[in-house]
């Protein structure tokens, strides 16, 4: 299969045109059939419900190029679930959840010379999304939608690989995290473009977030969820006391990668940042569709400075384990569990 001519080693993580989107509109309590088009823009009335009540979500996840030349995509039936429980939430109407895979399918396939080759270090990001575009004016749901799916090869997310970033802890709480409540997609990111700035101003790579409520736990930072390895070689996951973690699809997976394929030990809890500072975790990770893992060599904040003895530098070997495990079921170069890997063409 021939590829588009793009240096693909260089690729950074940022939008670039393709061949084809999908679209797909609902009207009158219904979905239309839906479709492929080469028009990548979008026309709403000034006054449509997205502009002013802001009814939208969206999902993320990827397409690879296997070693003998297969596309696939990884677990896009989790995807469509969680749009299907995020629209829920805004009152909008769910996208069929097959309907979600089919269209996933179709326009990966039609934009296959842009899915980067096997070992490139890239691969083609989909981003699906959903939006108002019924006129609203008083303050209710709209009764018009658009379903939109775009697709962009991109590099890695965090610039360096698998060089080891420094975070800090946020300076401010988000009024409404990722995941908050029964929001089960990414919905709040706005809330957290202020600190984002701010912490890149710094020199930061990422912002760690604490529960809103005693911040004195560890939530998650503003694009991903968070890892740990303690001294005991335990992988530790953060559960949050009021469900604001958003429920990462990739951090999922690699609860199973590490309990089912790798035999390792996995606690889900609470973590308390005390435990953080103290130095009770030898690597931290932070873990999502963008970013896979990317390994966390330092923390640091006003009176915080914390550097993971065992991936200061670079990953540790816990999550460079994790890391190449589910990178090589991805990609098919090991097989994974029953219904993870998707082929497309």
């Amino acid at each position: 299969m021939e590829k588009k001519d793009i240096d693909w080693g260089n690729l950074g993580f940022g939008y670039m045109e393709t061949s084809y989107s999908y679209v797909c509109n609902y009207k009158d309590g219904a979905w239309e059939e839906g479709g492929l088009t080469t028009d990548h823009s979008v026309t709403v009335s000034e006054c449509a419900g997205i502009l002013h009540y802001c009814q939208e979500v969206f999902e993320g996840l990827k397409a690879y190029t296997t070693e003998d030349g297969r596309i696939v995509c990884f677990r896009p039936d989790l995807n469509a679930a969680r749009m299907a429980d995020s629209a829920k939430r805004l009152v909008m109407p769910e996208f069929p959840q097959d309907k979600f895979v089919e269209a996933v399918k179709m326009v990966v396939e039609a934009n296959k010379e842009w899915v980067p080759p096997f070992g490139s270090g890239a691969t083609l990001y989909v981003r699906p999304y959903m939006f108002a575009t019924g006129v609203v004016i008083g303050v209710k749901p709209a009764t018009e939608y658009q379903f939109r799916i775009l697709v962009t090869p991109v590099g890695p997310y965090f610039k360096g690989g698998k060089e080891a970033i420094t975070i800090t802890v946020a300076d401010y709480d988000r009024a409404a995290p990722r995941g908050t409540g029964d929001i089960k997609a990414g919905l709040n990111y706005a809330m957290s473009l202020h600190p984002y700035e701010e912490a890149h101003k710094r020199g930061y790579s990422e912002n760690l977030y604490l529960d809103s409520a005693t911040r004195s736990y560890v939530e998650e930072t503003g694009g991903a969820n968070v890892l740990f390895v303690d001294k005991q070689s335990n992988l530790v996951v953060p559960q949050s006391h009021t469900n604001s973690i958003l429920p990462s699809i990739t951090r999922r997976s690699l609860v199973t990668v590490a309990k089912d394929i790798l035999g390792m030990s996995v606690v889900e809890r609470p973590v308390k940042f005390e435990e953080v500072t103290n130095g009770d975790f030898m690597e931290c990770g932070l873990c999502g569709t963008a970013a896979v893992i990317s390994p966390v060599g330092h923390i640091e904040a006003e009176g915080v400075d914390v550097t993971f003895v065992d991936g200061a530098e670079n990953a540790g070997p816990v999550m460079s384990k994790l890391r190449r495990t589910l990178t090589d079921i991805q990609s098919g170069a090991i097989e994974g569990p029953e219904g993870w890997i998707v082929e497309i063409c």
